[in-house]
């Protein structure tokens, strides 16, 4: 999720183009290869010392980019987006359980941003079905809750290590430019963790949408009461826009944020924002394992989006949507994943501010970013 580049202020990352057409059953581990690789983008991560060797920040973006391709002044990973507009209308149901100003009745502004997975800024939107959403809350005090969401409901792997090995994995072979499947049939077999997202990608079809996707926040957080009492939790925002529409095709470019200005000249877009409780004993260090479907749900009320902007010039554009980044009331999990994503997001907007600056203040004119 959330949405972001590894820069996790505005990132995410995925192939450039979708593997060609091979035999069963390589063909079917290429495409799934494909779709998780662009998954894997959807995060940056990287969390200091590991054994045999330290895997770094630099490491696990030095792998984005070369998965991805070099575009100077993007996001490493979800290059291609659109910045949205748009408030957080809190019901107060959720105040009992976050002393965060933002559960508590009243509206929030927010600043998102909807994306494609993957450094390449040219990718087509029917490539992969993979959307992301990213949202700063900005409470009345000044202080932000960032999170980034991802329309798939696991994610594939479960530890830093384990995502740079898929990269790895999903590495371009030099000789055809594209993953190769054999490698990858070898990473899914090393890890089981990764059959439930599998599952999912392998009839998934890429939506012609982003106003009617459910998007999910995967890891897991705690809120804290007034009290100082601490309930793990997950949060996913359900989508209440009409029906989907028929899906893209793999060669469909720049469809969606067309159709996401076309709804907008209708009206406010508005997603349902459900936080589920998690009971002892369940998993909060591993985002590929779903929780019991009868945990408790709360509304905490609808996040409401007036308008959209080009990514170039929109407020989104020098946001990070580092996960950790969050008010009094909302904490970080045991998940090794966050403070990964957190590093990697930081060391990815090092890099594209930095060739901002080199080019006089501006990001580099490829396309609109």
């Amino acid at each position: 999720m959330s949405p972001s580049e590894p820069d996790s202020a505005n990132d995410s990352t995925v192939p450039s183009s979708a593997p060609s057409r091979l035999p069963a059953p390589l063909g079917r581990y290429a495409l799934i290869a494909f779709v998780i690789s662009a998954a894997a983008a959807a995060f940056g991560y990287v969390a200091g010392p590991l054994d045999p060797q330290r895997l770094t920040p630099e490491r696990i973006v030095d792998h984005l980019q070369a998965n991805g391709g070099l575009h100077p002044g993007y996001r490493r990973n979800h290059a291609k987006g659109v910045c949205v507009i748009g408030y957080f209308d809190s019901n107060g149901a959720a105040a009992a359980y976050s002393k965060a100003s933002v559960f508590a009745r009243g509206r929030t502004p927010v600043v998102g941003r909807f994306a494609l997975p993957g450094g390449n800024p040219y990718a087509p939107d029917g490539g992969v079905p993979i959307r992301s959403f990213a949202l700063r809350f900005t409470q009345a005090d000044g202080q932000q809750w960032r999170t980034g969401m991802n329309n798939m409901p696991v994610f594939p792997v479960a530890t830093p290590q384990a995502f740079f090995e898929q990269l790895q994995a999903g590495a371009p072979d030099p000789a055809t430019g594209k993953p190769d499947p054999a490698r990858q049939k070898a990473f899914f077999a090393a890890h089981p963790e990764t059959a439930a997202f599998r599952a999912w990608a392998k009839d998934r079809k890429p939506s012609a949408s982003y106003a009617t996707e459910r998007y999910y926040g995967l890891n897991a957080f705690y809120f804290i009461d007034t009290a100082g009492a601490r309930q793990a939790v997950r949060w996913r925002v359900e989508p209440d826009n009409g029906a989907a529409m028929a899906p893209l095709s793999a060669q469909d470019h720049d469809v969606l944020a067309d159709e996401l200005d076309r709804r907008l000249t209708q009206g406010p877009l508005q997603w349902r924002l459900w936080v589920t409780l998690a009971a002892p004993g369940d998993p909060t260090a591993d985002a590929t394992r779903v929780w019991p479907s009868d945990r408790r749900e709360i509304d905490a009320g609808r996040i409401v989006l007036a308008r959209a902007q080009a990514q170039d010039a929109g407020e989104c554009r020098d946001i990070n949507y580092d996960p950790l980044i969050l008010p009094d009331g909302i904490a970080g999990s045991d998940d090794p994943l966050l403070a990964a994503r957190s590093s990697a997001y930081a060391e990815s907007y090092r890099r594209r501010t930095a060739e901002e600056a080199r080019a006089g203040g501006h990001p580099p004119k490829e396309l609109p970013r």
